[in-house]
């Protein structure tokens, strides 16, 4: 999910980074409230969460629209919430007012904040929010490694706790043996009533691993324990291209209580074919904290892009749930309008808005992936 890096979620490609891996052994993490409950993504947010963008190598030769794209993005957002942006200085803040301007966005609807990024990337590097029984919203944070493969990650390890300062909301550091646990918001999805979606190739698997030497069990016991998670449903991979290795907000998200998309490829001579054919098979067996069967829809997978020989991850699964509209990344495809007319039935009360992201998704992230939402 960067330019730089290899792909939700949305980082660079990387052509001069070496990959960077942690070891060391994690146990359980410490006993928490069972009252806690993450709240699904559309939820009522008081704001969206963004980082501007400012690093050209993560869009090699395409960096010139990205701000542009971003700008498009908080245009649309800003119809129903305030947009937080986290920017570098001074400078940067007068150069985002006058492109926002310029869009005919009103700056009563945005927030600035002084703070630094390697990426930006926040549904990655912030913090994940939470609701209390009484009420209370809480920031769990987590450590973030760079996906585990990229080394220029120190000051997007700090934006979790600085997106829960600037939103005045309490914190509560994730840990198990003494360590923080690794998680990445793409990685996951919640449905809001104790639920959550992920892949094994991201959060079990010894590549690019997060949190080696915890296992299933442990890594469940903590996602119960910080975000009120009574099941996991594991897929198996994520798509071809994605960086992160399998987060899962490219393949199958959650658009209500007991019911997903999921990405399916129709090409059995493509790489996704497979992997997502057998994203299908586990989800056909698989049931809700509340016991549930999902009912499962077809969401159509883009044609294959590929810039400079690496294919990217574009997948309509990166939409982002906003107060009242659902934004949408779009490629010139033909399928396009087969995905936007699928997500106008299943949300009908939001406007779906397509956003376009064939020059976003070299950085390897689209819509999803640029944003975090702080729960009203």
């Amino acid at each position: 999910m960067s330019g730089d890096r290899l792909p939700s979620g949305g980082r660079p490609l990387s052509r001069d980074r070496a990959p960077m891996r942690e070891s060391g052994a994690a146990t359980a993490p410490r006993a928490a409230s069972a009252e806690l409950v993450m709240p699904a993504e559309w939820a009522p947010h008081r704001a969206t969460w963004i980082a501007w963008p400012h690093r050209a190598s993560d869009w090699p030769g395409r960096f010139a629209p990205i701000p542009w794209c971003f700008a498009e993005v908080v245009r649309a957002l800003s119809r129903g919430e305030v947009v937080a942006i986290l920017i570098a200085d001074a400078a940067a803040e007068r150069r985002a007012r006058r492109m926002l301007s310029r869009m005919g966005i009103d700056p009563a609807r945005l927030e600035f904040h002084r703070v630094r990024t390697d990426r930006c990337w926040t549904r990655d590097s912030g913090p994940l929010f939470v609701r209390r029984a009484d009420g209370v919203r809480e920031a769990t944070l987590w450590r973030f490694t760079g996906w585990a493969k990229y080394s220029d990650h120190r000051r997007d390890a700090k934006v979790g706790a600085a997106i829960a300062r600037a939103a005045g909301v309490p914190t509560r550091e994730v840990r198990a043996g003494g360590r923080r646990i690794v998680l990445e918001g793409g990685a996951i999805d919640v449905d809001g009533e104790g639920t959550l979606l992920a892949t094994e190739e991201c959060l079990l698997s010894d590549v690019q691993a997060r949190n080696p030497g915890l296992g299933r069990a442990e890594l469940e016991r903590a996602l119960r324990e910080a975000l009120g998670i009574r099941r996991v449903i594991w897929l198996g991979r994520g798509i071809v291209g994605d960086d992160t290795h399998g987060h899962v907000d490219d393949v199958c998200r959650f658009v209500a209580p007991g019911r997903v998309v999921l990405c399916a490829e129709g090409d059995p001579r493509d790489a996704n074919y497979a992997l997502l054919a057998e994203n299908h098979e586990r989800l056909a067996s698989a049931r809700d904290a509340a016991g549930r069967k999902l009912e499962v829809i077809a969401l159509p997978m883009p044609a294959p892009i590929v810039f400079d020989g690496i294919r990217v991850p574009a997948s309509y699964a990166n939409f982002y749930i906003a107060n009242g509209r659902v934004l949408v990344p779009v490629f010139n495809d033909p399928r396009d309008r087969q995905a936007l007319g699928i997500l106008a039935e299943l949300f009908p009360d939001r406007e779906i808005t397509p956003i376009y992201a064939g020059d976003l998704v070299w950085g390897l992230g689209t819509i999803h992936c640029m944003t975090q939402q702080e729960p009203a």
